[in-house]
């Protein structure tokens, strides 16, 4: 049985409509705060897609006004479930935009558990939509996914584990320094911009790194802003014409590299 939903959230932006635009309604901008790797074909009609650990998502843009409005959804499924998107901005003085987001659509037999987590969910993202508008303008985001499973672990334990890893106090809170050593990657330090009981956020000079902590599964959505964040590493792409037959073209990028860093780190977490 299905189940109507709405939720709504309205959020004071430190950018202009047309930065806001960039953020909300580009492959790349989307890939600056929110989950995956992104694409959008900005037209009515065109396709709006998500992909997390290889798990595409679509939907279709039902409506698309350069720095007013966009909005999106879902094919209905055989059971009548579906989400909607709309986005709607309005510019005000000094600068600040205003965003206003309504999530809606219609849910599953789950429909309480869903909801719960989508009704917590939009806070957070429009928290590092700011972020990134405040602390990165002009600049976007590469994002990193990583995820490992938990197992039978108690929620305390796993949310130790990470906090451990990152060298926090406990409990979690906003302000707190944060400290990591990913192998074959820099020192990472940062400061937590977002605490709550399920996830946490960590700022440096150059990323928006997310942690998230649920039954049997840690996930973890960065954003790198470093500029050679997605650089090709040029040792194995399969470019010297005298010694590759040119069939080697996935080149290994500061993006990958960074990934695989931090898929290492938190698996050897849970190991």
């Amino acid at each position: 049985m299905t189940h109507p939903f709405e939720i709504e959230q309205e959020v004071i932006l430190p950018a202009s409509p047309e930065q806001v635009w960039e953020a909300i309604a580009t492959g790349p901008g989307i890939d600056s705060w929110f989950m995956g790797r992104n694409e959008l074909d900005p037209r009515v009609g065109g396709t709006a897609a998500m992909d997390i650990g290889g798990n595409r998502e679509e939907a279709r843009v039902t409506a698309y006004e350069p720095g007013k409005r966009l909005a999106s959804r879902t094919a209905t499924t055989d059971d009548g479930r579906f989400m909607a998107f709309e986005y709607l901005i309005e510019g005000r003085d000094g600068g600040s935009t205003v965003l206003r987001v309504v999530h809606s659509g219609m849910l599953g037999d789950d429909w309480q558990d869903e909801y719960d987590a989508l009704r917590r969910g939009w806070p957070f993202h429009l928290h590092t939509l700011r972020e990134y508008l405040a602390h990165f303008p002009g600049r976007t985001g590469v994002p990193v996914f990583a995820m490992a499973p938990t197992g039978e672990r108690p929620a305390a334990q796993v949310r130790e584990a990470l906090v451990r890893g990152l060298s926090l106090p406990s409990p979690v809170v906003v302000g707190a320094r944060a400290y990591a050593e990913p192998a074959g990657l820099p020192a990472v330090e940062g400061e937590v911009t977002w605490a709550d009981d399920e996830r946490f956020e960590v700022r440096t000079a150059d990323a928006l790194h997310t942690f998230h902590h649920g039954p049997g599964i840690v996930l973890m959505f960065h954003h790198l802003f470093a500029q050679d964040a997605d650089a090709d590493a040029g040792t194995d792409a399969g470019t010297d014409a005298g010694t590759d037959t040119g069939t080697d073209t996935g080149a290994d990028t500061g993006a990958d590299r960074a990934e695989a860093a931090w898929q290492q780190w938190l698996t050897g977490l849970f190991a």
